[in-house]
């Protein structure tokens, strides 16, 4: 019999089975089982069989999940043997794992790209893995087979040009700026010019990489660029509140959601508040430019926070309230610690008749008005056979992290707390990040020894700690002082002014006696 026959034989096969009802809504385990067998390079079908077969146990969650997919091990080894030369079969089985962020992946996703060297999904699942075993250089290879495969598919460029963000800026930089060209009607290429803008310092060239991303992909229609917009909007409202209100007021017209638009007739009555409050500082009435300044507000995660806080201050002690400008800016200090807000504070002391200690004296007094004592805890060490508790930290810093090898955001964070703790080396302070998910166990070692990253793993207790610690996602972090008290929390490190902050928390806190 002919390929092409037996194929449109298969084919009618399959809908056959799948048009089978079982007793639920669809097709039966049994029947989806059959159609696998008569079509095993069908990866849709595949699914669908996977997926039924989850719902049939009892009591699955994410808790169980990869144990669940687990149950399906014995039969998809069977699969493989009857289909030798399918790679779909193995794969389905690895991408299963994979959706699941389970270690147990990674030899089946190999298993497919060994007999299909040009299956891209499972470079893609593989790449990810690699990122969770700790194995970044593997990671970027997964990546560029991908990309080989598929050079014209957007979302294979984009995660190889950020793979570079880290190990070298030059070409990650490059590679992002080259993909508008490539792809100019594509969400990751608006996404590229996002990230580029949100992790370059210079100011200049952050405004001009947000003003490709408006000009070349409408913020209406690419949600990168409206995500982008709002960025800007924070970076022009104190550097040029003018063209921050020019941009707030283009959005409003453009922008067609009702929630987001009304979200911009607030930022731009936020923008005309802040030029017309420095205008009026800039015309000696301090007084009329805090009754502005006083109906300003900014979102807690805006990076126009600090600044706001700095040009609040600065119309206090323009009308001889310096003492009030000082304590509002030591407030902000306290959770926040920047160079700016330091500068400032210490020139305010000045005028107060006061020194650096005198400030110094005051933060110690603002921890001590929010510290509190950190749970104690006693957990298992991945590395040692041994258990360690907050207690054996006595007398050192301890910067704490909840994670877990599948968290994106945890590994986009460790690059930044690695700079930062290297420029502490030999002083007092630990590092330490507490697993959450027990079913990535088998990952966290050989993360640790790929990546090279310096923390000391632990195991959370059933989620003791995490309850304890009141965590809500991760990573959640914590610094804790010599004597066990929680000062900072709730902050995360994803840019180099983040990694600043971070270096003047720990620097402030070793300064302390313990």
């Amino acid at each position: 019999m002919k390929p092409i026959i037996v194929s449109m034989l298969a084919s009618l096969l399959l809908l056959s089975l799948l048009s089978a009802k079982g007793q639920g809504d669809g097709p039966s385990l049994a029947t989806l089982k059959a159609a696998v067998e008569a079509q095993p390079d069908s990866f849709s079908v595949h699914e669908r069989y996977i997926k039924a077969f989850e719902k049939s146990i009892p009591g699955m969650s994410y808790k169980n999940a990869d144990s669940v997919v687990g149950l399906l091990e014995p039969q998809y080894t069977a699969w493989m043997q009857q289909f030798p030369k399918s790679a779909t079969v193995p794969f389905a089985m690895g991408n299963a794992y994979a959706n699941m962020e389970s270690p147990k992946a990674k030899p089946f996703l190999l298993k497919a790209v060994a007999l299909d060297p040009s299956m891209v999904k499972a470079y893609e699942d593989l790449e990810i893995d690699a990122e969770r075993w700790g194995d970044f250089d593997t990671a970027k290879m997964y990546l560029k087979k991908a990309m080989d495969v598929q050079p014209q598919n957007p979302d294979y460029v984009f995660g190889y040009a950020y793979s570079f963000k880290e190990t070298d800026p030059a070409k990650y930089r490059q590679l992002s700026l080259e993909m508008p060209d490539k792809f100019p009607n594509s969400e990751r290429s608006a996404q590229a010019l996002y990230w580029l803008a949100f992790n370059t310092t210079d100011l200049n060239d952050k405004v001009a990489i947000y003003e490709e991303l408006k000009s070349k992909f409408p913020p209406d229609k690419f949600s990168w660029s409206g995500n982008g917009m709002s960025e800007y909007f924070d970076v022009l409202l104190l550097s040029a509140p003018a063209k921050a209100l020019v941009l707030a007021q283009s959005m409003v017209r453009l922008i067609t959601d009702t929630a987001d638009k009304k979200e911009w007739v607030t930022q731009a009555a936020v923008a005309e508040k802040v030029a017309t409050a420095d205008k009026l500082l800039n015309e000696h009435k301090a007084s009329d430019a805090i009754k502005v300044l006083a109906e300003v507000k900014v979102k807690w995660w805006s990076s126009a926070k600090e600044g706001i806080n700095l040009l609040k201050a600065r119309a206090l002690d323009a009308t001889g309230n310096t003492m009030g400008a000082y304590d509002s800016l030591l407030v902000f200090f306290a959770k926040e610690p920047s160079d700016e807000t330091r500068k400032m504070m210490i020139q305010y002391a000045a005028k107060l008749g006061k020194d650096s200690s005198w400030v110094d004296a005051g933060i110690r007094g603002q921890w001590e008005t929010t510290a509190q004592q950190a749970p104690i805890f006693k957990l298992a060490a991945y590395l040692t056979n041994d258990s360690i508790s907050l207690a054996d930290y006595r007398g050192k810093v301890v910067l704490l992290t909840f994670w877990f090898p599948g968290c994106g955001p945890c590994r986009g964070e460790f690059p930044h707390f690695q700079t930062v703790l290297s420029k502490f080396k030999g002083q007092d302070i630990s590092y330490v990040g507490i697993n959450v998910v027990p079913g990535q166990d088998p990952y966290v070692v050989p993360f640790m020894k790929s990546s090279g990253y310096g923390f000391t793993p632990l195991r959370d207790n059933d989620g003791w700690s995490q309850k304890a610690y009141k965590v809500r996602g991760e990573p959640t972090n914590f610094l804790i002082d010599q004597t066990g008290r929680i000062i900072f929390s709730g902050f995360m490190i994803q840019n180099e002014k983040a990694q600043r902050m971070l270096e003047l928390m720990i620097g402030s806190l070793l300064a302390q006696k313990g």
